[in-house]
């Protein structure tokens, strides 16, 4: 071999080299990015506003609804943590107003309250006792208060999350179709009620050498939001559904991270409600990325 024969190869080894390292190096970035994410997704269940706080639901009915540790109120909460007889919601006509009785020390944004008028699912119409916090929640046409306690058993027993292995594979590029104007839709939800949303668009994605959808909702200003199923559902991940969420699209596209699917409250916690798939998006294909189900004995 001629002298600038053994130049040249020796360049391509190194080049070789330099390109297989920066592609492990990419990888490695890949890996601790969706690592992370999911410490912090975890994180964020266990936090003191988390969603294995809910402790209970408890639906209005029409008139006065009691609340307190008495075993006789409508809404009954832990003894150790209200008096007997803390308040009444009173529920008339889709309005809801909070009396609360003289003494008790519940706050309505940091100032004690005595009555005043509360609309759904408002973080700052929200009524804290100690540790405890109570709020109106809609589902569909129906009205309940929603119970936060930061020492429920729930989050006490809570395990961990399992995940399937990250898989880059599952991290897709999508075209980004809007509907223009949004399709207004009724979506169920795992308790049966339908609640309305509007359908911002679908993500067209290719997966093992197949095309599928995605509709789209909006959950929190700047990201997209999904809904989905696929053929792991109710065997290896959640029966319900599945969450995931995106950037909104840079030049009419989107990446579809499914190592970072999530499973809805509904998962963990029997006090919650959560949204079911539209049809189109339960997908004829197993996703074997992101979040895997949680252990059904601790949430029951």
């Amino acid at each position: 071999m001629q002298p600038r024969t053994i130049y040249r190869a020796a360049g391509f080894c190194v080049l070789f080299g330099a390109v297989l390292l920066f592609a492990d190096s990419n990888h490695s970035d890949y890996q601790t990015s969706v690592a992370k994410w999911r410490q912090s997704y975890e994180a964020s269940l266990e936090a003191d506003d988390g969603w294995l706080t809910v402790a209970g639901l408890f639906w209005l009915h029409e008139g006065e609804n009691r609340f307190g540790a008495d075993p006789l109120n409508d809404i009954v909460l832990a003894p150790d943590a209200a008096p007997a007889e803390a308040g009444s919601f009173l529920f008339n006509n889709r309005k809801i107003i909070v009396q609360v009785r003289p003494g008790v020390p519940i706050t309505l944004n940091g100032k004690r309250v005595q009555s005043a008028e509360l609309h759904p699912d408002s973080p700052s119409d929200q009524l804290r006792l100690g540790d405890l916090t109570l709020y109106v929640h809609a589902s569909g046409e129906r009205f309940a208060i929603r119970l936060r306690d930061k020492n429920s058993k729930l989050r006490k027993e809570f395990t961990g999350l399992h995940w399937f292995p990250i898989d880059e594979s599952y991290r897709v590029k999508a075209r980004y179709v809007p509907y223009t104007p949004p399709k207004q839709v009724e979506i169920q939800n795992v308790l049966g009620d339908f609640d309305k949303a509007a359908i911002l668009g679908y993500a067209a994605f290719s997966l093992r050498g197949q095309e599928y959808r995605l509709e789209a909702t909006e959950d929190e200003p700047g990201k997209l939001f999904f809904v989905f199923r696929d053929l792991t559902s109710g065997k290896e991940t959640y029966p319900a559904a599945r969450f995931l969420d995106t950037d909104l699209p840079q030049n009419g596209s989107v990446v579809l991270d499914f190592n970072e699917a999530y499973n809805p409250p509904c998962a963990y916690n029997p006090y919650t409600t959560c949204p079911l798939p539209t049809p189109q998006n339960r997908l004829r294909v197993e996703i074997r990325a992101g979040e895997k189900i949680y252990a059904r004995e601790h949430v029951q």
